[in-house]
């Protein structure tokens, strides 16, 4: 029996235990929450504190033992580090080289590198964050400078600029059977992308050029520079292009008849549509996307040359915008690609979501200072873009283009040839 309450006593003492260790556990939590901030500042603190440890201990190994020394100390000055996307001030230690002059602690140079400071600016300024509003925008762990919009916006220009480098320097994807190039009028100039898609339906944004659309001469050095970069312009790919002659001539000249031009839809559809009075313009745009619905070639191609008629007595001017390139809106109709992909590739649409964001992001900026600060704000937000990108839709029927270009690519040999 004894034994019994013994037990009975240690159960009881136990849960009682238990229920005090709950009680203090609550009142902790309330104090550590109200406590948030100073216990941020105090890893700040601690961080900064490792820092000072790490050049401290760089110092005492250069130094040497006594009587051995390769260096010596000499002093302290003012400096800084980067912490938390802002400069924070401290007194950096000195060393002199034995034989004389001043030698730079490696530790030092990398707390205090630019990169660390454009990666913070950059992060904040792709989430819309102004260089005005920075200061705002980033933890008060710390005192510290460097966080004014001029020096924001030094660091940014600094992070743009290596993404525009980036962006024009990397190799080209391969295995790439369609390409899409589109110009756009954007912050004052116009700037030209090309988008790939790969046999497995990925995008890849290929670069970024400033330059008109209407000038064959800018249209032919991009091409060269991607096939300089990878892109193999002797194997048979799609291009889908706007309407503009100077882009469909460079494209002739570098790819030759290797190149399947499908021109853009909705470019065709704009550039009808604008020679119309309004009372026609919907009617027209029933009459085209009827058309372009067609399952064949052949049924797409006779209601098209229908509603060629049906704009002459209307508007000339629409008609003849309409004849223009007519049968290379129907490219990927006579290649039989499936319904879906063919919505994917008859535009230039995966181009213009780009350019929406990269317009969203700009939207802000007061003062455009030329063709450079315009491409690097484009790079950045196509960099951005890119890594959000899904695959096109119809992808899985890209084994079907992918074997019509290859049997495009062996048949052509021999037409030169004949």
């Amino acid at each position: 029996m004894k034994t019994k309450n013994t037990n009975l006593l240690a159960q009881a003492s136990a849960k009682s235990s238990e229920t005090l260790r709950l009680e203090e556990t609550l009142p902790l939590l309330d104090v550590i929450l109200d406590l948030k901030q100073d216990i941020e500042a105090v890893t700040a603190e601690v961080g900064l504190k490792i820092m000072h440890r790490y050049m401290e201990q760089e110092l005492e190994r250069r130094c040497g033992r006594w009587g051995e020394q390769t260096h010596y100390r000499h002093g302290t000055q003012p400096g800084y580090v980067i912490f938390h996307g802002r400069k924070i001030p401290i007194q950096r230690r000195r060393l002199r080289q034995k034989a004389g002059g001043e030698a730079a602690l490696g530790s030092y140079r990398l707390f205090q590198q630019d990169g660390r400071m454009q990666r913070a600016v950059a992060r904040k300024l792709i989430r819309q964050v102004s260089t005005r509003d920075y200061a705002g925008a980033i933890d008060e762990c710390l005192e510290g400078y460097g966080i004014q919009k001029s020096s924001v916006s030094r660091q940014w220009k600094a992070a743009t600029q290596a993404e525009l480098e980036k962006l024009c320097q990397r190799p080209v994807a391969p295995n790439l059977v369609a390409l899409l190039i589109d110009g756009k009028s954007f912050g004052g100039e116009h700037l030209i992308v090309a988008l790939g898609v790969d046999q497995e339906g990925d995008k890849h944004v290929l670069g970024l050029w400033h330059g008109a659309t209407e000038n064959t001469t800018v249209v032919r050095a991009l091409l060269v520079d991607l096939r300089e970069r990878g892109l193999d312009t002797e194997a048979a790919i799609l291009v889908v292009l706007d309407g503009a002659k100077a882009l469909h001539k460079a494209v002739k000249e570098v790819f030759g008849e290797r190149a399947l031009i499908q021109r853009c839809r909705v470019h065709k559809l704009r550039n009808v549509i604008e020679h119309l009075p309004k009372e026609k313009q919907q009617q027209a745009v029933w009459r085209l996307r009827g058309a372009w619905a067609k399952p064949t070639a052949e049924a797409a191609l006779k209601e098209l040359r229908a509603t060629v008629k049906w704009l002459d007595a209307i508007s000339p001017g629409a008609a003849r915008s309409l004849e223009e390139g007519l049968e290379e809106t129907l490219t990927l109709h006579r290649l039989g690609i499936n319904e879906a992909l063919r919505a994917s590739l008859s535009s230039t649409n995966l181009i213009e979501s780009c350019f929406a964001r990269a317009e969203a992001w700009t939207r802000r900026v007061k003062r455009w200072h030329g063709a450079k600060m315009v491409l690097r704000w484009g790079a950045a937000a196509l960099l951005v873009a890119e890594a959000g990108f899904r695959r096109v839709r119809g992808h899985a029927h890209l084994h079907a283009l992918k074997s019509v270009l290859q049997k495009h690519s062996q048949l052509e040999p021999l037409k030169q040839a004949a």
